[in-house]
């Protein structure tokens, strides 16, 4: 692009334009904000565009963003600036369009005959001068990118060095001056904003399903739309349900009056079918005061099908279109701001006038009504396993959690109409485990003890509330195990049984074991609480053995009911206490046991060590 002389030219021809209609250029404000100040500080409560549309993204961006202008590169933008949810169709002498452009299906160029064929994306000749980061996507299609023949698209603004990426999801014919990525999933990243800004151009407009309470009257007056704002609010709100046209559909200025500094202003225009045809803005800032609202206005289109801006104003502002089926043809020699439509969009010329129609890269930086669903309150729901008897943590514990939904008291976790099964969890170390939930009801439910610990019974823990008063420590149950009972392992008494002369083995001999239960000194058999019998009678095998096994741990008699032949009972056939314990599972309570001959003339003899007890009567 040469230098300012070409600048210099087109506001020339701008003015020339204009001074055709029989009216001011300059757009006459009440009051005129700083451009340099951007309309002030943003207020601390600020609502975005959808996905933090709006604002510049570095890349570096200026500050101030500079006016119109066709002076060195000025600053780095990697904000999206044209959306369009369908087609972008460059038709006629349109020229550029400056900034980074999502296409969600095709972006086609077929331009007027004759003119140049040359559309300039990205990086252009005259405008804010701040493109997106070189090298990075310029342009992303979910369909084809298709340039006539003859015609060329360019990302390099004729810079040596400078380049955009075209990214497309479809198929590519024509020239493309850049650098070409074919990508299925170009798109994929940005489907999404479709439906978010024709929800928000439709929550801006309306408050459940009325118009937005405006703070400030619109009137056209013919040559003329005044809008006149209350002079105090942050957020300036506009209701338009006609044409900014003047008789017959000629252009008209627009003028802002009442508006503070640092105010957003929105302007809702309702209808259908709706056009813009105005002379208002200009690419000098100084001589223009609707310029100084840029980068705080929006222009918001909730319904309308059909929208034709046209005239020869450099148009200033965002702009918003919210109905996906609809087109919006775009004629002005400029558009200053974010431009984003759901349908689709034409970018080019009047069928009489000049050629050069260019979109310009500008951040809006507004503070729009706040249009984001309102997040839900959550908190931890936790569950804190221990020991009933000593409180210690305890690991592995297995829970589910549920949430209230059925409207019936307590949990119900089957039948027709069940409570909500939210998750799993597993105690850790600490005995805790739980979910980050939203407020509610919820219960915890025991599925899985810990190793060597029972279930407990009832198994379910709650009602747990869970509020916007308790939400930020959470809400806990603490729920207690109890070991699973230990079974004592069983002790074994082995007897031995010898002759009392020369303590050979015998064979024969028949013992009763007895278990002390009545708590009385010594081995009761009768009366009305002797002690307890313990299992069969034992008889000695060849090697003189008799052993007791499976005896719960306890003190314990063996008596003597039989000897073998030729030998004497005992006087006393009691033998004992033998205490049992968990030992003697494996390593039996010995004891021997003596007979004496009965031709040796003696009655009895016995010997089990120091234990011995005898019976008493």
């Amino acid at each position: 692009m040469p230098g300012m002389s070409i600048l210099t030219q087109r506001l020339r021809t701008l003015c020339s334009r204009v001074g055709g209609t029989g009216a001011s250029w300059a757009v006459v404000a009440t009051t005129v904000p700083a451009l340099a100040l951007g309309l002030g500080a943003v207020p601390a409560a600020a609502a975005t565009l959808p996905g933090g549309l709006g604002p510049c993204v570095p890349g570096s961006c200026p500050d101030p963003f500079p006016g119109i202008n066709n002076g060195p590169i000025a600053g780095r933008d990697a904000a999206i600036n044209i959306f369009v949810g369908h087609d972008f169709l460059v038709r006629g002498r349109a020229a550029e369009a400056e900034g980074r452009v999502v296409v969600l299906n095709d972006f086609d160029q077929q331009k007027q005959a004759g003119v140049s064929g040359q559309y300039n994306l990205g990086i252009v000749g005259v405008g804010s001068r701040v493109p997106p980061p070189n090298g990075s996507d310029f342009l992303t299609t979910g369909g084809d990118v298709t340039i006539a023949s003859g015609q060329r698209l360019d990302t390099t603004g004729g810079i040596i060095g400078e380049q955009g990426t075209v990214r497309y999801a479809g198929t590519e014919s024509g020239q493309v001056t850049g650098r070409l990525v074919h990508d299925p999933a170009a798109a994929q990243p940005y489907t999404a904003l479709r439906g978010e800004l024709t929800a928000a151009s439709q929550c801006y407009a309306r408050v459940d399903g009325a118009h937005r309470q405006p703070t400030g009257t619109a009137v056209n007056q013919g040559s003329q739309t005044v809008f006149t704002g209350d002079g105090t609010s942050a957020l300036q709100v506009f209701d338009v349900d006609f044409d900014l046209a003047g008789p017959n559909g000629a252009q008209q200025g627009i003028v802002f009056r009442g508006v503070p500094a640092g105010a957003t202003v929105l302007v809702n225009v309702y209808g259908a079918n709706r056009t813009i045809n105005t002379y208002s803005g200009g690419i000098d800032d100084s001589t223009d005061p609707l310029n100084a609202y840029r980068e705080r206005l929006l222009w918001n289109f909730p319904d309308a099908t059909t929208v034709d801006l046209a005239g020869t104003g450099q148009m200033q502002g965002s702009f918003l279109i919210g109905d996906q089926a609809s087109m919006t043809t775009v004629t002005l020699p400029g558009v200053n701001g974010r431009f984003f439509t759901t349908g689709s969009l034409t970018h080019t010329s009047a069928a009489t006038g000049g050629g050069g129609q260019e979109f310009h890269a500008y951040p809006f930086n507004g503070d729009l009504p706040d249009c984001a669903p309102t997040p839900p309150v959550t908190g931890e729901v936790r569950v804190h396993k221990i020991d009933e008897e000593t409180g210690a943590a305890l690991a592995g514990a297995v829970f589910q959690l549920w949430r209230e939904t059925n409207g019936v008291p307590g949990l119900q976790t089957g039948g027709a109409d069940p409570d909500t099964h939210v998750t799993d969890c597993t105690t850790g170390a600490d005995g805790r485990c739980g979910a980050t939930t939203e407020a509610g009801t919820y219960y915890w439910r025991e599925t899985g003890a810990p190793d060597g610990y029972e279930l407990p019974d009832p198994d379910v823990f709650g009602p747990l509330t869970l509020s916007a008063e308790n939400a930020s420590a959470g809400v806990e149950a603490t729920v207690r195990d109890t070991r699973t009972p230990v079974p004592p392992v069983p002790g074994a008494i082995e007897l031995t049984k010898t002759d009392a002369a020369n303590g050979a083995p015998l064979a024969g001999a028949v013992f009763e074991a007895w278990r002390e239960t009545n708590g009385v000194d010594g081995l009761q058999t009768t009366g009305p609480n002797p002690d307890t019998r313990t299992g069969a009678a034992c008889t000695t095998d060849s090697a003189g053995h008799c052993a007791f096994g499976d005896l719960p741990l306890g003190l314990y008699y063996l008596r003597e009911t039989a000897v073998p032949n030729g030998y004497v009972l005992p006087a006393n056939q009691v033998f004992g206490p033998l205490t049992v314990t968990e030992e003697s599972g494996t390593t039996p309570v010995p004891i021997t046991v003596a007979n004496t001959r009965r031709e040796e003339g003696g009655e009895y003899g016995y010997d089990y060590g120091p234990q011995d007890k005898r019976t008493k009567h």
